[in-house]
């Protein structure tokens, strides 16, 4: 069933979001080359909780972290680890999510250590890119479709691959509610957005081939062929005249200069 939110709820869920962009801006600027995943993750639970919220990730299903910390061929739910390092030319795709007032934020962004090569800085932009055309689409009116076919048709169109066993979602109370918004698709097709859905639209996208592995910790998911992936992840509440991004994504990138 697709819960359609009220005008303080989704200022709730705006209040979440915005909680996850200034927690992805915070530990944005520790990503460094010598730091653990761990110590990343320590920052962002203690940056949460200072706010008022708790890590919405921590003990989700088991997962045993405040957030997911994912490296180069790793595409998601990486788990952080006193022993996984953060190297220079790394791209790092980091997950987070809060829980405050009765809602859930939920957001990713794809980092950048040091100089990466321009193959890796290209797969970084494009997959932004089709967050964006997708996010473009999310309007009363419009179908799931028209928002999937958007991100597929500009992903691949850089001969990348777009996953297909992870999607996006709804978001409100849960962290995970109906409908499902995969990154491909057709238009036209697909639940119709109503004023009041809230969904999370994000990108996974790989460098090589869309096929994908789950690895025997239970949670991460890498590419098949070793090449990079990266992640992006909005926030947005449906409106008639257009896509309300309650996430935002300014918020890291000013943070990094």
């Amino acid at each position: 069933m697709i819960y359609l939110k009220t005008e303080e709820e989704i200022e709730l869920l705006r209040e979440n979001n915005l909680l996850v962009s200034k927690t992805l801006a915070e530990v944005g600027r520790h990503i460094k080359p010598g730091v653990t995943t761990k110590q990343l993750d320590r920052i962002i639970e203690d940056f949460i909780r200072s706010h008022g919220a708790t890590p919405a990730f921590l003990g989700y299903q088991g997962y045993p972290a405040s957030a997911c910390i994912s490296i180069n061929e790793q595409v998601v739910h990486g788990i952080p680890s006193d022993n996984i390092v953060i190297k220079e030319g790394d791209i790092v795709s980091v997950d987070v999510g809060t829980f405050m007032k009765g809602f859930v934020g939920d957001s990713a962004y794809t980092f950048a250590v040091g100089e990466v090569s321009a193959e890796a800085r290209q797969l970084m932009e494009v997959t932004k890119e089709a967050l964006y055309r997708g996010t473009a689409q999310a309007k009363a009116g419009n179908r799931i479709g028209d928002i999937s076919a958007a991100v597929q048709d500009y992903a691949e169109s850089f001969g990348y691959g777009v996953v297909r066993e992870l999607e996006g979602h709804g978001l409100g109370r849960k962290m995970h509610e109906e409908p499902g918004v995969p990154n491909y698709g057709l238009r036209g097709r697909g639940p119709l957005l109503k004023e009041g859905m809230v969904i999370c639209i994000e990108p996974m996208i790989t460098m090589g081939t869309r096929a994908v592995v789950f690895e025997r910790d239970g949670w991460t998911v890498r590419t098949r062929d070793r090449k990079p992936a990266a992640h992006y992840e909005f926030a947005v509440a449906i409106r008639k005249d257009g896509p309300d991004v309650l996430t935002d994504f300014s918020i890291i990138e000013n943070s990094l200069g």
